[in-house]
Protein backbone atom coordinates (compact mmCIF):
# COMPACT_ATOMS: atom_id res chain seq x y z
CA UNK A 1 0.00 0.00 0.00
CA UNK A 2 1.19 3.35 -1.03
CA UNK A 3 2.13 5.60 2.01
CA UNK A 4 0.67 8.66 0.35
CA UNK A 5 -2.58 7.54 -0.34
CA UNK A 6 -5.68 9.07 1.57
CA UNK A 7 -7.71 6.60 3.33
CA UNK A 8 -11.45 6.55 3.96
CA UNK A 9 -12.68 6.12 7.55
CA UNK A 10 -16.05 5.76 6.07
CA UNK A 11 -16.96 3.99 2.58
CA UNK A 12 -20.46 3.52 1.33
CA UNK A 13 -20.93 1.92 -1.76
CA UNK A 14 -23.99 1.86 -3.41
CA UNK A 15 -25.42 -0.47 -5.83
CA UNK A 16 -29.12 -1.99 -6.91
CA UNK A 17 -27.36 -5.71 -6.00
CA UNK A 18 -26.50 -5.23 -2.65
CA UNK A 19 -28.48 -7.73 -1.04
CA UNK A 20 -30.46 -8.50 -4.24
CA UNK A 21 -28.55 -11.48 -6.45
CA UNK A 22 -29.45 -9.79 -10.29
CA UNK A 23 -26.00 -10.46 -11.98
CA UNK A 24 -22.21 -9.51 -12.38
CA UNK A 25 -22.21 -6.11 -9.99
CA UNK A 26 -23.81 -8.53 -6.90
CA UNK A 27 -20.72 -10.49 -7.70
CA UNK A 28 -17.82 -7.63 -7.33
CA UNK A 29 -19.18 -5.92 -4.46
CA UNK A 30 -20.06 -8.94 -2.57
CA UNK A 31 -16.85 -10.86 -3.09
CA UNK A 32 -14.65 -7.96 -2.51
CA UNK A 33 -16.68 -7.28 0.94
CA UNK A 34 -13.95 -9.48 3.00
CA UNK A 35 -10.99 -7.41 1.65
CA UNK A 36 -12.36 -4.27 2.19
CA UNK A 37 -13.23 -5.49 6.06
CA UNK A 38 -9.48 -5.91 6.32
CA UNK A 39 -8.28 -2.52 5.53
CA UNK A 40 -7.58 -0.75 9.51
CA UNK A 41 -9.82 1.90 10.24
CA UNK A 42 -12.17 1.84 7.59
CA UNK A 43 -15.92 1.56 8.35
CA UNK A 44 -17.59 0.14 5.20
CA UNK A 45 -21.29 0.12 4.82
CA UNK A 46 -23.14 -0.83 2.10
CA UNK A 47 -26.68 0.41 0.68
CA UNK A 48 -29.45 -1.12 -1.64
CA UNK A 49 -33.15 -0.90 -2.34
CA UNK A 50 -35.20 -2.64 -0.02
CA UNK A 51 -37.62 -5.00 -2.18
CA UNK A 52 -38.57 -7.71 -0.14
CA UNK A 53 -39.59 -5.68 2.66
CA UNK A 54 -42.05 -7.51 4.98
CA UNK A 55 -40.92 -11.05 3.44
CA UNK A 56 -37.78 -12.63 4.38
CA UNK A 57 -34.40 -11.89 2.19
CA UNK A 58 -32.11 -14.69 2.89
CA UNK A 59 -29.60 -12.49 1.44
CA UNK A 60 -30.20 -9.56 4.87
CA UNK A 61 -30.28 -10.35 8.64
CA UNK A 62 -31.87 -6.87 9.99
CA UNK A 63 -30.57 -5.51 13.04
CA UNK A 64 -32.53 -3.27 15.14
CA UNK A 65 -29.91 -2.34 17.80
CA UNK A 66 -28.05 -1.05 14.46
CA UNK A 67 -27.81 2.76 14.14
CA UNK A 68 -31.53 2.87 16.12
CA UNK A 69 -31.49 5.89 16.97
CA UNK A 70 -30.33 7.51 13.77
CA UNK A 71 -32.98 4.87 12.11
CA UNK A 72 -36.30 6.38 14.39
CA UNK A 73 -34.64 9.85 13.13
CA UNK A 74 -34.60 8.98 9.33
CA UNK A 75 -37.73 6.66 9.29
CA UNK A 76 -40.91 8.41 7.56
CA UNK A 77 -43.53 8.57 5.40
CA UNK A 78 -41.88 9.29 2.47
CA UNK A 79 -38.12 7.64 3.40
CA UNK A 80 -38.06 3.89 5.77
CA UNK A 81 -34.55 2.40 5.96
CA UNK A 82 -33.37 -1.04 7.69
CA UNK A 83 -30.28 -1.63 8.92
CA UNK A 84 -28.50 -4.97 9.70
CA UNK A 85 -26.02 -7.42 8.20
CA UNK A 86 -25.34 -8.66 4.48
CA UNK A 87 -25.41 -12.52 4.71
CA UNK A 88 -22.32 -12.80 2.83
CA UNK A 89 -18.44 -13.52 4.19
CA UNK A 90 -17.57 -10.83 6.66
CA UNK A 91 -21.21 -10.18 7.28
CA UNK A 92 -20.50 -6.37 6.56
CA UNK A 93 -22.92 -3.72 7.46
CA UNK A 94 -26.00 -2.75 5.34
CA UNK A 95 -28.99 0.02 5.21
CA UNK A 96 -31.72 -1.17 2.66
CA UNK A 97 -33.69 1.54 1.54
CA UNK A 98 -37.23 1.98 0.94
CA UNK A 99 -37.41 4.63 -1.57
CA UNK A 100 -40.94 4.26 -2.75
CA UNK A 101 -42.87 7.10 -0.51
CA UNK A 102 -40.62 10.29 -2.98
CA UNK A 103 -42.21 8.27 -6.14
CA UNK A 104 -44.75 11.45 -6.33
CA UNK A 105 -41.93 13.92 -6.18
CA UNK A 106 -40.38 12.79 -9.05
CA UNK A 107 -40.83 15.85 -11.14
CA UNK A 108 -39.90 18.07 -8.23
CA UNK A 109 -36.82 15.46 -8.04
CA UNK A 110 -36.01 15.21 -11.87
CA UNK A 111 -36.48 19.14 -12.52
CA UNK A 112 -33.80 20.16 -10.06
CA UNK A 113 -31.28 17.35 -11.96
CA UNK A 114 -31.95 19.10 -14.84
CA UNK A 115 -31.44 22.84 -13.24
CA UNK A 116 -28.21 21.55 -11.14
CA UNK A 117 -26.65 19.16 -13.49
CA UNK A 118 -28.51 19.15 -17.02
CA UNK A 119 -29.71 15.19 -16.69
CA UNK A 120 -32.53 15.01 -19.01
CA UNK A 121 -35.36 12.36 -17.94
CA UNK A 122 -38.16 13.51 -20.08
CA UNK A 123 -37.40 10.19 -22.19
CA UNK A 124 -37.08 7.76 -19.40
CA UNK A 125 -39.23 4.77 -18.95
CA UNK A 126 -39.17 0.83 -17.91
CA UNK A 127 -36.88 0.64 -14.85
CA UNK A 128 -35.84 4.41 -14.76
CA UNK A 129 -37.90 5.99 -12.09
CA UNK A 130 -37.31 3.44 -9.98
CA UNK A 131 -33.46 3.65 -9.96
CA UNK A 132 -33.45 7.70 -9.96
CA UNK A 133 -35.78 7.91 -7.19
CA UNK A 134 -33.56 5.60 -5.33
CA UNK A 135 -30.46 7.21 -6.24
CA UNK A 136 -32.16 10.34 -4.82
CA UNK A 137 -33.47 8.59 -1.36
CA UNK A 138 -29.94 7.15 -0.96
CA UNK A 139 -28.24 10.35 -1.16
CA UNK A 140 -30.84 11.85 1.41
CA UNK A 141 -30.17 8.57 4.06
CA UNK A 142 -26.49 9.43 3.29
CA UNK A 143 -27.03 13.03 4.49
CA UNK A 144 -28.29 11.91 7.08
CA UNK A 145 -26.19 9.42 8.39
CA UNK A 146 -22.90 12.02 7.89
CA UNK A 147 -24.53 14.67 10.06
CA UNK A 148 -25.99 12.51 12.46
CA UNK A 149 -23.09 9.53 13.03
CA UNK A 150 -19.87 10.85 12.25
CA UNK A 151 -17.57 13.11 13.36
CA UNK A 152 -16.13 16.22 11.76
CA UNK A 153 -13.02 15.98 9.42
CA UNK A 154 -13.57 12.20 8.74
CA UNK A 155 -12.73 10.93 5.58
CA UNK A 156 -15.48 9.95 3.44
CA UNK A 157 -16.04 7.90 0.35
CA UNK A 158 -19.15 7.54 -1.46
CA UNK A 159 -19.14 4.99 -4.66
CA UNK A 160 -21.60 4.48 -6.62
CA UNK A 161 -21.92 1.99 -9.19
CA UNK A 162 -23.81 1.64 -12.39
CA UNK A 163 -26.33 4.51 -14.00
CA UNK A 164 -28.81 3.35 -11.32
CA UNK A 165 -27.03 5.08 -8.67
CA UNK A 166 -25.81 8.01 -10.34
CA UNK A 167 -29.07 10.09 -8.85
CA UNK A 168 -27.05 9.52 -5.35
CA UNK A 169 -23.60 10.81 -6.11
CA UNK A 170 -25.34 14.16 -7.69
CA UNK A 171 -27.37 14.84 -4.69
CA UNK A 172 -24.43 14.68 -2.84
CA UNK A 173 -22.02 16.15 -5.20
CA UNK A 174 -24.17 19.26 -4.25
CA UNK A 175 -25.54 18.86 -0.91
CA UNK A 176 -22.73 17.53 0.83
CA UNK A 177 -19.28 18.42 -0.71
CA UNK A 178 -16.96 17.48 2.08
CA UNK A 179 -17.34 13.79 0.98
CA UNK A 180 -15.32 12.56 -2.01
CA UNK A 181 -17.18 10.68 -5.02
CA UNK A 182 -17.02 7.58 -7.28
CA UNK A 183 -18.76 6.64 -10.31
CA UNK A 184 -18.11 3.53 -11.47
CA UNK A 185 -19.66 2.26 -14.78
CA UNK A 186 -19.68 -1.41 -15.29
CA UNK A 187 -20.72 -1.22 -19.13
CA UNK A 188 -22.27 2.14 -20.64
CA UNK A 189 -26.02 2.10 -21.41
CA UNK A 190 -25.02 2.96 -24.80
CA UNK A 191 -22.28 1.03 -25.27
CA UNK A 192 -24.67 -1.91 -24.38
CA UNK A 193 -27.24 -0.94 -26.83
CA UNK A 194 -25.55 -0.27 -29.62
CA UNK A 195 -24.13 -4.02 -29.60
CA UNK A 196 -27.62 -5.28 -28.47
CA UNK A 197 -29.39 -3.90 -30.97
CA UNK A 198 -26.52 -5.82 -34.24
CA UNK A 199 -24.94 -2.62 -34.70
CA UNK A 200 -21.20 -2.92 -35.40
CA UNK A 201 -19.99 -1.24 -32.33
CA UNK A 202 -16.10 -1.52 -33.02
CA UNK A 203 -15.63 -1.20 -37.19
CA UNK A 204 -17.45 2.59 -36.66
CA UNK A 205 -16.60 3.01 -32.67
CA UNK A 206 -14.39 6.22 -33.24
CA UNK A 207 -17.32 7.65 -35.85
CA UNK A 208 -20.11 7.29 -32.95
CA UNK A 209 -21.73 9.93 -30.47
CA UNK A 210 -23.11 8.87 -27.56
CA UNK A 211 -25.50 11.46 -27.06
CA UNK A 212 -26.49 10.89 -31.29
CA UNK A 213 -26.92 7.15 -30.54
CA UNK A 214 -28.65 7.23 -27.27
CA UNK A 215 -31.71 8.90 -29.20
CA UNK A 216 -31.59 6.84 -32.25
CA UNK A 217 -31.92 3.46 -29.32
CA UNK A 218 -34.33 5.60 -27.19
CA UNK A 219 -31.88 5.62 -24.04
CA UNK A 220 -31.38 8.97 -24.02
CA UNK A 221 -32.02 9.06 -20.28
CA UNK A 222 -30.02 6.27 -18.93
CA UNK A 223 -26.78 8.11 -21.03
CA UNK A 224 -27.72 11.39 -19.66
CA UNK A 225 -27.61 10.50 -16.06
CA UNK A 226 -24.79 8.19 -16.61
CA UNK A 227 -23.08 11.15 -18.67
CA UNK A 228 -23.58 13.81 -15.82
CA UNK A 229 -22.53 11.61 -13.22
CA UNK A 230 -19.46 10.52 -15.12
CA UNK A 231 -18.54 14.44 -15.44
CA UNK A 232 -19.45 15.48 -12.05
CA UNK A 233 -17.78 12.75 -9.72
CA UNK A 234 -14.42 13.04 -7.78
CA UNK A 235 -13.07 9.76 -9.47
CA UNK A 236 -14.43 8.08 -12.84
CA UNK A 237 -13.95 4.88 -12.86
CA UNK A 238 -14.42 1.39 -14.91
CA UNK A 239 -14.12 -2.25 -14.93
CA UNK A 240 -11.27 -2.81 -17.77
CA UNK A 241 -9.34 -1.48 -20.66
CA UNK A 242 -11.65 -1.69 -23.49
CA UNK A 243 -14.85 -0.11 -21.27
CA UNK A 244 -12.57 2.72 -20.37
CA UNK A 245 -12.17 3.25 -24.21
CA UNK A 246 -16.03 3.82 -24.51
CA UNK A 247 -16.30 5.38 -21.91
CA UNK A 248 -14.20 8.27 -23.11
CA UNK A 249 -15.73 7.85 -26.76
CA UNK A 250 -19.51 7.50 -25.58
CA UNK A 251 -19.89 9.08 -22.45
CA UNK A 252 -16.91 12.00 -22.73
CA UNK A 253 -14.73 11.61 -20.19
CA UNK A 254 -11.31 9.23 -19.63
CA UNK A 255 -11.95 6.89 -16.43
CA UNK A 256 -9.17 7.60 -13.31
CA UNK A 257 -8.62 4.29 -12.59
CA UNK A 258 -9.47 0.92 -14.13
CA UNK A 259 -11.00 -1.12 -11.43
CA UNK A 260 -10.78 -4.95 -12.26
CA UNK A 261 -13.05 -7.63 -10.72
CA UNK A 262 -11.50 -9.92 -8.74
CA UNK A 263 -12.67 -12.99 -6.70
CA UNK A 264 -11.97 -14.52 -3.49
CA UNK A 265 -11.40 -18.42 -3.88
CA UNK A 266 -13.07 -19.60 -1.30
CA UNK A 267 -15.84 -21.24 -2.84
CA UNK A 268 -12.83 -23.59 -4.70
CA UNK A 269 -12.60 -26.82 -3.25
CA UNK A 270 -9.60 -28.33 -2.73
CA UNK A 271 -7.34 -31.27 -2.78
CA UNK A 272 -9.39 -34.66 -2.12
CA UNK A 273 -12.60 -32.73 -2.47
CA UNK A 274 -11.82 -31.03 -5.51
CA UNK A 275 -10.91 -34.32 -7.34
CA UNK A 276 -13.98 -35.94 -6.04
CA UNK A 277 -16.37 -33.08 -6.95
CA UNK A 278 -14.76 -32.91 -10.29
CA UNK A 279 -15.50 -36.63 -10.58
CA UNK A 280 -18.86 -36.51 -9.55
CA UNK A 281 -20.22 -33.59 -11.90
CA UNK A 282 -18.12 -35.49 -14.66
CA UNK A 283 -20.34 -38.61 -14.31
CA UNK A 284 -23.68 -36.52 -13.73
CA UNK A 285 -23.08 -34.85 -17.24
CA UNK A 286 -22.35 -37.81 -18.95
CA UNK A 287 -25.25 -39.04 -17.18
CA UNK A 288 -27.66 -36.77 -18.07
CA UNK A 289 -26.31 -36.88 -22.35
CA UNK A 290 -26.29 -40.24 -22.86
CA UNK A 291 -29.95 -40.10 -21.03
CA UNK A 292 -31.36 -37.61 -23.17
CA UNK A 293 -29.81 -38.66 -26.49
CA UNK A 294 -30.46 -42.40 -26.11
CA UNK A 295 -26.43 -42.98 -27.05
CA UNK A 296 -23.37 -44.19 -25.65
CA UNK A 297 -20.85 -41.58 -24.52
CA UNK A 298 -17.71 -42.82 -23.58
CA UNK A 299 -16.01 -41.84 -20.82
CA UNK A 300 -13.19 -39.86 -22.03
CA UNK A 301 -15.61 -37.54 -23.97
CA UNK A 302 -14.21 -33.76 -23.77
CA UNK A 303 -17.04 -31.87 -21.20
CA UNK A 304 -17.41 -28.38 -23.00
CA UNK A 305 -19.66 -25.39 -21.46
CA UNK A 306 -20.67 -21.94 -21.39
CA UNK A 307 -22.78 -19.97 -19.49
CA UNK A 308 -24.23 -16.64 -18.42
CA UNK A 309 -26.93 -14.84 -19.40
CA UNK A 310 -29.03 -15.10 -22.46
CA UNK A 311 -27.80 -12.63 -24.71
CA UNK A 312 -27.13 -14.65 -27.85
CA UNK A 313 -24.88 -11.90 -29.58
CA UNK A 314 -23.19 -9.81 -26.74
CA UNK A 315 -22.49 -13.18 -24.41
CA UNK A 316 -20.82 -14.93 -28.07
CA UNK A 317 -23.46 -17.78 -27.38
CA UNK A 318 -24.66 -17.72 -31.01
CA UNK A 319 -20.78 -18.34 -32.01
CA UNK A 320 -20.53 -21.04 -29.56
CA UNK A 321 -23.25 -22.89 -31.10
CA UNK A 322 -22.08 -22.23 -34.61
CA UNK A 323 -18.52 -23.69 -33.28
CA UNK A 324 -20.33 -26.98 -32.39
CA UNK A 325 -21.55 -27.36 -35.41
CA UNK A 326 -18.71 -27.18 -37.42
CA UNK A 327 -16.84 -29.48 -35.23
CA UNK A 328 -19.39 -32.17 -36.56
CA UNK A 329 -17.00 -31.93 -40.09
CA UNK A 330 -14.22 -31.76 -37.66
CA UNK A 331 -11.88 -34.62 -39.42
CA UNK A 332 -9.44 -34.11 -36.63
CA UNK A 333 -12.16 -34.67 -34.05
CA UNK A 334 -11.07 -38.12 -32.52
CA UNK A 335 -12.81 -37.86 -29.43
CA UNK A 336 -16.59 -37.56 -28.24
CA UNK A 337 -17.81 -34.07 -27.62
CA UNK A 338 -20.57 -33.12 -25.22
CA UNK A 339 -21.39 -29.12 -25.03
CA UNK A 340 -23.43 -28.22 -22.38
CA UNK A 341 -25.03 -24.44 -22.58
CA UNK A 342 -25.68 -23.12 -18.70
CA UNK A 343 -28.04 -20.35 -19.92
CA UNK A 344 -30.71 -19.60 -17.44
CA UNK A 345 -33.94 -19.19 -19.81
CA UNK A 346 -38.21 -18.99 -19.14
CA UNK A 347 -37.77 -22.59 -18.12
CA UNK A 348 -40.64 -24.69 -16.14
CA UNK A 349 -40.01 -27.96 -14.07
CA UNK A 350 -37.46 -30.63 -15.26
CA UNK A 351 -39.25 -32.75 -18.10
CA UNK A 352 -40.77 -36.01 -16.36
CA UNK A 353 -39.41 -38.26 -19.30
CA UNK A 354 -35.40 -37.32 -18.28
CA UNK A 355 -36.14 -37.52 -14.45
CA UNK A 356 -37.69 -41.30 -15.15
CA UNK A 357 -34.76 -41.92 -17.09
CA UNK A 358 -32.04 -40.67 -14.23
CA UNK A 359 -34.19 -42.37 -11.32
CA UNK A 360 -33.42 -46.00 -12.76
CA UNK A 361 -30.18 -47.67 -12.65
CA UNK A 362 -29.29 -48.00 -16.02
CA UNK A 363 -26.28 -46.56 -17.41
CA UNK A 364 -27.11 -46.81 -21.22
CA UNK A 365 -30.36 -46.15 -23.50
CA UNK A 366 -31.10 -47.12 -27.05
CA UNK A 367 -33.54 -44.32 -28.38
CA UNK A 368 -33.19 -40.72 -27.65
CA UNK A 369 -36.13 -38.25 -26.11
CA UNK A 370 -38.21 -36.06 -27.83
CA UNK A 371 -35.72 -32.70 -28.69
CA UNK A 372 -32.54 -34.87 -27.07
CA UNK A 373 -30.95 -31.81 -26.05
CA UNK A 374 -33.11 -29.95 -23.26
CA UNK A 375 -33.28 -31.02 -19.93
CA UNK A 376 -36.40 -28.77 -18.81
CA UNK A 377 -39.13 -27.49 -20.09
CA UNK A 378 -39.65 -24.22 -21.94
CA UNK A 379 -42.20 -21.72 -21.98
CA UNK A 380 -41.73 -20.60 -25.15
CA UNK A 381 -40.37 -23.59 -26.73
CA UNK A 382 -40.51 -22.01 -30.45
CA UNK A 383 -39.21 -18.80 -29.39
CA UNK A 384 -36.66 -19.36 -27.04
CA UNK A 385 -33.43 -17.98 -29.27
CA UNK A 386 -30.81 -21.23 -28.03
CA UNK A 387 -33.37 -23.70 -28.78
CA UNK A 388 -34.21 -22.29 -32.03
CA UNK A 389 -30.36 -22.06 -32.94
CA UNK A 390 -29.54 -25.54 -32.14
CA UNK A 391 -32.45 -26.84 -34.23
CA UNK A 392 -31.38 -24.39 -36.97
CA UNK A 393 -27.73 -25.44 -37.30
CA UNK A 394 -29.38 -29.16 -37.19
CA UNK A 395 -27.05 -29.90 -33.75
CA UNK A 396 -30.51 -31.10 -31.64
CA UNK A 397 -28.65 -34.92 -31.36
CA UNK A 398 -31.25 -36.68 -33.65
CA UNK A 399 -28.43 -37.49 -35.60
CA UNK A 400 -26.55 -40.50 -33.43
CA UNK A 401 -23.96 -40.57 -35.75
CA UNK A 402 -22.79 -37.31 -34.78
CA UNK A 403 -19.72 -37.02 -32.01
CA UNK A 404 -20.65 -33.76 -31.17
CA UNK A 405 -24.29 -33.98 -28.32
CA UNK A 406 -24.99 -30.32 -27.28
CA UNK A 407 -27.24 -30.19 -24.13
CA UNK A 408 -28.84 -27.22 -22.98
CA UNK A 409 -29.74 -26.77 -19.37
CA UNK A 410 -32.22 -23.45 -19.61
CA UNK A 411 -32.43 -23.02 -16.11
CA UNK A 412 -31.00 -21.68 -12.58
CA UNK A 413 -28.71 -24.53 -11.02
CA UNK A 414 -28.91 -23.75 -7.13
CA UNK A 415 -29.56 -27.79 -6.10
CA UNK A 416 -32.99 -28.06 -6.80
CA UNK A 417 -33.33 -28.37 -10.68
CA UNK A 418 -34.71 -31.70 -10.57
CA UNK A 419 -31.80 -32.96 -12.98
CA UNK A 420 -28.50 -32.47 -11.96
CA UNK A 421 -29.28 -30.93 -8.25
CA UNK A 422 -26.16 -29.42 -7.86
CA UNK A 423 -25.16 -25.49 -7.68
CA UNK A 424 -23.26 -24.02 -10.78
CA UNK A 425 -20.01 -24.43 -9.26
CA UNK A 426 -20.26 -28.15 -8.79
CA UNK A 427 -21.55 -28.44 -12.13
CA UNK A 428 -19.01 -26.20 -13.68
CA UNK A 429 -15.76 -28.18 -11.82
CA UNK A 430 -16.95 -31.33 -14.41
CA UNK A 431 -15.95 -29.40 -17.44
CA UNK A 432 -12.98 -29.88 -19.64
CA UNK A 433 -12.82 -27.05 -21.41
CA UNK A 434 -15.22 -23.56 -21.63
CA UNK A 435 -15.70 -21.13 -24.35
CA UNK A 436 -17.04 -17.48 -24.08
CA UNK A 437 -16.52 -16.14 -27.18
CA UNK A 438 -17.99 -12.93 -26.09
CA UNK A 439 -18.80 -10.05 -28.37
CA UNK A 440 -19.91 -7.22 -25.93
CA UNK A 441 -18.29 -7.84 -22.26
CA UNK A 442 -17.16 -5.17 -20.53
CA UNK A 443 -15.13 -7.40 -17.93
CA UNK A 444 -16.38 -11.78 -18.05
CA UNK A 445 -16.60 -12.90 -14.67
CA UNK A 446 -17.94 -16.37 -16.45
CA UNK A 447 -14.62 -17.18 -17.93
CA UNK A 448 -12.89 -16.10 -14.30
CA UNK A 449 -14.80 -18.45 -12.52
CA UNK A 450 -14.01 -21.59 -14.83
CA UNK A 451 -10.25 -20.36 -14.88
CA UNK A 452 -10.29 -20.25 -10.82
CA UNK A 453 -11.77 -24.05 -11.49
CA UNK A 454 -8.64 -25.00 -13.55
CA UNK A 455 -10.61 -25.07 -16.43
CA UNK A 456 -8.73 -24.18 -19.89
CA UNK A 457 -10.68 -21.40 -21.53
CA UNK A 458 -11.46 -19.32 -24.47
CA UNK A 459 -12.38 -16.42 -24.62
CA UNK A 460 -12.11 -13.36 -26.95
CA UNK A 461 -10.03 -9.81 -27.33
CA UNK A 462 -13.44 -7.91 -27.19
CA UNK A 463 -13.63 -8.93 -23.58
CA UNK A 464 -12.28 -7.33 -20.15
CA UNK A 465 -11.35 -10.44 -18.81
CA UNK A 466 -9.35 -11.36 -22.39
CA UNK A 467 -7.73 -8.35 -22.50
CA UNK A 468 -6.68 -8.49 -18.95
CA UNK A 469 -5.16 -12.03 -19.56
CA UNK A 470 -3.34 -10.68 -22.67
CA UNK A 471 -1.77 -7.87 -20.28
CA UNK A 472 -0.78 -10.74 -17.64
CA UNK A 473 1.24 -12.45 -20.32
CA UNK A 474 2.89 -9.69 -22.12
CA UNK A 475 1.12 -11.53 -25.27
CA UNK A 476 -1.95 -13.04 -27.13
CA UNK A 477 -2.97 -15.63 -24.85
CA UNK A 478 -2.99 -19.21 -26.31
CA UNK A 479 -4.76 -22.41 -25.05
CA UNK A 480 -0.99 -24.10 -23.80
CA UNK A 481 -1.29 -20.98 -21.44
CA UNK A 482 -4.28 -21.96 -20.18
CA UNK A 483 -6.83 -19.01 -21.63
CA UNK A 484 -7.41 -18.88 -25.24
CA UNK A 485 -7.76 -15.05 -26.29
CA UNK A 486 -9.22 -14.95 -30.42
CA UNK A 487 -9.84 -11.78 -31.88
CA UNK A 488 -13.35 -10.86 -32.60
CA UNK A 489 -14.47 -7.81 -35.08
CA UNK A 490 -17.66 -7.07 -36.14
CA UNK A 491 -16.68 -8.37 -39.69
CA UNK A 492 -14.94 -12.08 -38.85
CA UNK A 493 -17.74 -13.94 -37.27
CA UNK A 494 -17.24 -17.38 -39.30
CA UNK A 495 -13.34 -17.21 -38.87
CA UNK A 496 -13.67 -16.61 -35.42
CA UNK A 497 -15.83 -19.51 -34.92
CA UNK A 498 -13.17 -21.99 -37.37
CA UNK A 499 -10.87 -20.93 -34.46
CA UNK A 500 -12.65 -22.08 -32.31
CA UNK A 501 -13.57 -25.40 -33.66
CA UNK A 502 -9.74 -25.92 -34.57
CA UNK A 503 -9.08 -24.73 -31.13
CA UNK A 504 -11.06 -28.10 -29.88
CA UNK A 505 -9.90 -30.11 -32.13
CA UNK A 506 -6.12 -29.37 -30.78
CA UNK A 507 -7.08 -29.92 -27.17
CA UNK A 508 -8.47 -33.15 -28.13
CA UNK A 509 -5.55 -33.98 -29.34
CA UNK A 510 -3.43 -33.38 -26.07
CA UNK A 511 -2.06 -35.70 -23.86
CA UNK A 512 -2.85 -36.11 -20.02
CA UNK A 513 -0.07 -34.84 -18.99
CA UNK A 514 -0.35 -31.30 -21.85
CA UNK A 515 -4.01 -31.22 -20.39
CA UNK A 516 -2.75 -31.46 -16.65
CA UNK A 517 -0.02 -28.41 -17.44
CA UNK A 518 -3.06 -26.32 -19.31
CA UNK A 519 -5.08 -27.18 -16.15
CA UNK A 520 -2.23 -25.86 -13.58
CA UNK A 521 -1.42 -22.93 -15.77
CA UNK A 522 -5.01 -21.78 -15.95
CA UNK A 523 -5.40 -21.78 -12.38
CA UNK A 524 -1.69 -19.68 -12.17
CA UNK A 525 -3.75 -17.19 -14.08
CA UNK A 526 -6.88 -17.07 -11.81
CA UNK A 527 -4.77 -16.52 -8.37
CA UNK A 528 -3.13 -13.44 -10.06
CA UNK A 529 -7.01 -12.02 -10.20
CA UNK A 530 -7.77 -12.46 -6.50
CA UNK A 531 -8.78 -9.30 -4.56
CA UNK A 532 -5.55 -9.12 -2.70
CA UNK A 533 -4.23 -7.84 -5.99
CA UNK A 534 -6.78 -5.62 -7.56
CA UNK A 535 -7.70 -3.87 -4.31
CA UNK A 536 -4.95 -1.05 -4.51
CA UNK A 537 -6.44 -0.09 -7.94
CA UNK A 538 -9.65 1.00 -5.31
CA UNK A 539 -7.24 2.61 -2.73
CA UNK A 540 -5.76 4.78 -5.72
CA UNK A 541 -9.81 5.29 -6.60
CA UNK A 542 -10.68 6.46 -3.23
CA UNK A 543 -7.10 8.54 -2.33
CA UNK A 544 -8.42 10.59 -5.47
CA UNK A 545 -11.89 11.05 -4.38
CA UNK A 546 -10.34 12.28 -0.81
CA UNK A 547 -8.16 14.70 -2.48
CA UNK A 548 -10.40 15.95 -4.82
CA UNK A 549 -12.83 16.85 -1.53
CA UNK A 550 -10.41 17.96 0.36
CA UNK A 551 -9.86 20.97 -2.60
CA UNK A 552 -13.12 21.83 -1.72
CA UNK A 553 -12.93 21.76 2.11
Amino acid sequence: MKKDLLLPDYLFEISWEVCNKVGGIYTVVSTKARTISEIEGLNAIYIGPDLWKEKENPLFTEDKRLWNAWRKKINSDKLTVRCGHWEIPGRPKVILVDYTGYMDDKDTVYAQLWNDFGVDSLHGYGDYDDSMIFGYAVGKVIESFYNSNIKAGSNVVVQAHEWQSGGAALYLKKNLPAVGTIFTTHATSIGRSIASNGKPLYDYFDGYNGDQMAEELNVQSKQSVEKNTALNVDCFTTVSEITARECKQLVGRECDVILENGFEKDFVPVGKDFTAKRKAARKARLRVAAALTGDTISDDAIIIGIGGRMEMRNKGIDMFLESMARLNACEELGRDVVAFIDVPAWSGDAREDLVKRLASDKDAWDTPLPNPYLTHNLHNFYEDAIACGIRHLQIDNRNGKNRVKVIYVPCYLKGNDGIFDKDYYDVLIGNDLSIYPSYYEPWGYTPLESAAFHIPTITTNLAGFGLWVNSVLGRRGELLDGVEVISRTDSNYFDAADVITKNICNFAGLSEKEVNDCRKKVAKIAEKALWKHFIKNYLEAYSIALAAAKQRQ
